[in-house]
């Protein structure tokens, strides 16, 4: 694989780091700029809120511009977002500082979606989806619990300028090692990215997204309550074991992508069937410690298998235009979250019990399943006698090698 997928997997580490540590730091954050705790999880919406607008509008509007350059740019982005937040005097500061560093989010796994896929030949393009994706997952199992730390000693301000200097590494490392010829100015510019949003089969496959990892979010956003009421574990020990999440997430990640060079219809489909099982299971799983953190850890690789899968089948259903598609997925990922976690709190409001929000989560998997048979349908229908769905089908602006 090309050196400089290592650029975007530290990007990606950035990133992740920054999205999942707000959720540790929110009693500090909240005691020091003196609000309550539930004003301080605002700040976790106007990040989500940041990647759901920014994702969309910077890929478009850069739609012409060099992907090098682009991906540059957001990580800069990134940067003065995070050195914001760590200056902010203020709550509201920090809430448009927070916006401000969700911005890139999106737009920069879309965009390096493509660019990753354009550095390999057509056999290996969901592997190298899934090696950028790897910063992100990684992030969970160590970016995430040393900045944790790192805000818990040295302040929750010391956080984000540690982010900020893995922003500065990413930019030293995209310039370094993204070569100007593997990220030509695209061609069909701002019309063509946004015509390529009208079709059907975007959509479905954007739906898709939107449940399967509803389905996740659904379990994970109540997975602590789960881990101490259900399966008796201390308090302390649910950083661990949200570690074994971040385990099995790049275990499926990386699995993901080998086996959607392969097949890619057919590791969406195994994957959402694995996740709605794991979810289906996980009220008998929690009745134990050692089957609970087996459940985490099966939570993890069942989700992210289908990662690679999704980010792919939303760039070939928009292949003459990718950029926009693929920054619309992630897009989509902050709707799951937002979505999955409200309708597991729906399960719990209506005193279900504490493992409702997995059952409800394996209800939107099934949804997934359903999205992605239809999405199957059309196809069959647009395209007779098309077989098999491979990874190699996209995009279609190539640079390596042609099949």
């Amino acid at each position: 694989m090309p050196l400089a997928l290592l650029a975007l997997a530290v990007g990606a580490f950035g990133i992740g780091t920054t999205e999942f540590v707000m959720m540790g730091l929110l009693p500090d954050v909240a005691a020091d700029l003196h609000v309550s705790l539930p004003t301080a999880g605002h700040l976790v919406s106007a990040y989500a809120l940041g990647v759901v607008v920014g994702a969309p509008l910077l890929a478009a509007v850069t739609a012409r511009t060099s992907r090098r350059t682009v991906l540059i740019s957001l990580m800069v982005l990134f940067v003065a977002g995070n050195a914001l937040s760590a200056v902010a005097p203020g709550y509201d500061s920090l809430l448009a500082a927070r916006f401000l560093s969700g911005l890139p989010h999106g737009a920069f796994f879309g965009v390096g979606a493509v660019v990753a896929t354009t550095m390999v030949a057509p056999e290996r393009k969901a592997r190298s989806v899934s090696l950028m994706f790897l910063g992100l997952t990684v992030a969970n199992i160590a970016g995430v619990p040393v900045a944790t730390l790192m805000g818990q000693h040295l302040g929750w301000r010391a956080t984000f300028l540690g982010v900020s200097a893995i922003g500065l590494a990413a930019i030293a490392a995209l310039a370094a090692l993204i070569p100007h010829d593997h990220a030509p100015a695209p061609v069909t510019g701002l019309r063509g990215e946004l015509a390529a949003l009208r079709s059907l089969p975007v959509w479905l496959a954007l739906g898709t997204t939107v449940a399967g990892f509803g389905a996740l979010f659904s379990a994970y956003s109540y997975v602590t309550p789960m881990l101490t009421d259900a399966a008796g574990y201390a308090d302390g020990s649910v950083t661990l074991l949200l570690a074994l999440f971040g385990v099995g997430a790049t275990i499926g990640n990386l699995l993901g992508g080998r086996l959607a060079d392969v097949s890619l219809r057919g590791t969406l489909f195994g994957g959402l069937t694995a996740l709605a099982a794991v979810l289906a299971l996980f009220p008998l799983l929690m009745s134990a410690a050692w089957s609970a953190a087996l459940a985490v850890v099966l939570l993890g690789v069942a989700a992210f298998v289908t990662g690679s899968p999704l980010q792919l089948m939303v760039m070939e259903k928009a292949s003459s235009a990718p950029s926009l598609a693929s920054s619309a997925n992630q897009a989509a990922f902050n709707l799951a979250n937002a979505g999955g976690a409200w309708i597991g709190g729906l399960a719990l409001a209506a005193g279900f019990g504490v493992t409702s929000p997995a059952v409800a989560g394996a209800a939107l998997a099934v949804l997934g399943l359903a999205v992605a048979a239809a999405a199957y349908a059309v196809d069959r229908g647009r395209t007779p006698g098309r077989g098999r769905l491979v990874a190699s089908h996209v995009p279609h602006e190539e640079l390596a090698p042609a099949e």
